[in-house]
């Protein structure tokens, strides 16, 4: 009798729980489509013009800019935007998922009445859509290196909040070696092994010694921020030689890099981004298709059961721990060597942070990550285009840009994002 009275208990509020939780997406959707109309649309001056531009000289074909009315673009693409919020409403109710392809023309349709606003009006200047998406791939470099460090090392089943640490190390010897060498591809060599250093520390106290990992990881943080700066007002200012500006060569791939639009977004780029692309594929085969990748996800959701088979639980998670610090390091050279400038304090700004919300975005896979590292590194392009087009908008929110957008991504857009299940538990035998 108890049995049968109890059973129905769990399960009658299950769907309604099921369904509320994916309403902070169509909050976040509705919210912003409302601004765009409002601001973008009606806030348009009626009669202006927005003219865009595409195509590059040294493309195979060229084609040619076009204008468009901006207060009715804007409108138009506001009302789109609205279309697919009730769209993503109606998911909620019928409990189905909302489509990866909807978010993607939600996120044009509100880019575009954002453009078009910004605009309006002036015959001198046009939108870049190329130079605008040329300059999102570039700006997530670090981003998607710093988020795969972070899959690597949680997938394993260690936090790591490090990852702030390890762009600025990776920055910091990248700019030092090559200006002692003079070779910018030395200092490319160099910054993972600073990386995999700050890893090293990492898994010696989170793995050896069960301190907690986050705490562990914002010691870390503060620790390079501390010994950079030291060193940078020191070592670097008495010795202007090893802090100069070196840059890594430019390869155009034949053919590919004369696409419109495309060639100039993907293959006209140093050769850290190319190493961008080769990680995240590399990481995506292996993860999920390799003995390795398996091993790798079995001590991070049950290493228990992993080391009754004979997989090297502690083992494991040091050598993930190090290799996420040497991909991390390895990003942290686009601030100095890929970007051709010198070494600068504090010069990554919070990246570390922002690529852990695009991994936790991403929900723990290399392409979900690299989607999310894209998407805020086209908040950064976005905010240079508004700056160079002289914007209405205010120079303080310009800057807060990427990192309003890294809230609001993580807050409507997480939805049901399950971190491995051992994650931050040390193994204790």
């Amino acid at each position: 009798m108890t049995a049968v009275a109890t059973a129905p208990a769990p399960s009658t509020p299950a769907e309604p729980l099921k369904g509320s939780k994916h309403w902070g997406l169509t909050i976040t959707l509705g919210v912003l489509a409302i601004i765009s109309l409002l601001v973008f649309g009606l806030g348009t001056p009626s009669g202006e013009q927005t003219t865009f531009a595409v195509a590059r000289a040294s493309d195979f074909f060229r084609i040619p800019m076009f204008t468009l009315p901006s207060r009715a673009t804007a409108v138009v693409l506001s009302i789109v935007a609205l279309l697919i919020t009730a769209y993503a409403a109606y998911c909620v109710q019928t409990f189905r998922k909302f489509p990866w392809y909807g978010a993607v023309l939600y996120g044009v349709a509100v880019l575009g009445a954002l453009l078009s606003w910004a605009g309006a009006g002036r015959d001198a200047t046009n939108i870049q859509i190329t130079g605008l998406l040329t300059g999102a791939v570039v700006l997530s470099v670090p981003l998607v290196f710093g988020s795969l460090s972070g899959l690597v090392c949680e997938r394993s089943g260690v936090i790591n909040i490090a990852i702030e640490g390890q762009l600025l190390a990776g920055a910091f010897t990248g700019a030092v070696i090559a200006s002692a060498t003079g070779n910018a591809y030395a200092g490319l060599i160099a910054a993972p092994i600073a990386g995999a250093l700050v890893g090293a520390v990492l898994s010696l106290f989170a793995v050896k010694y069960w301190v907690n990992q986050i705490v562990v990881g914002v010691v870390l943080n503060v620790l390079v921020i501390g010994i950079t700066n030291f060193l940078f007002g020191t070592l670097l200012r008495e010795n202007p030689s090893l802090n100069q500006s070196m840059r890594l060569d430019t390869w155009s791939i034949p053919v590919l890099s004369k696409i419109p639009v495309v060639g100039p977004m993907l293959f006209n780029h140093t050769i850290l981004v190319y190493l961008m692309y080769i990680t995240v594929a590399t990481l995506a085969i292996m993860l999920f298709r390799s003995r390795w990748g398996l091993r790798v996800r079995a001590v991070g959701e049950h290493p228990t059961a992993a080391d009754t088979v004979g997989i090297k639980v502690n083992r494991t998670r040091v050598r993930n721990t190090i290799l996420g610090g040497a991909i991390a390091g390895l990003g942290g050279a686009y601030f100095t060597v890929a970007a051709g400038l010198a070494f600068g304090k504090e010069m990554t700004s919070g990246a570390g942070f922002i690529a852990l919300a695009a991994m936790i975005l991403g929900r723990w896979r290399p392409t979900g990550a690299l989607a999310a590292a894209v998407l805020f590194g086209f908040a950064n392009s976005l905010k240079d285009q508004l700056g160079i087009i002289g914007s209405d908008i205010p120079s303080e929110f310009l800057a807060m840009l990427p990192y309003l957008a890294t809230i609001l991504a993580v807050a409507g857009f997480v939805g049901h994002a399950r971190p491995p299940a051992a994650e931050g538990i040390p193994y204790k035998k």
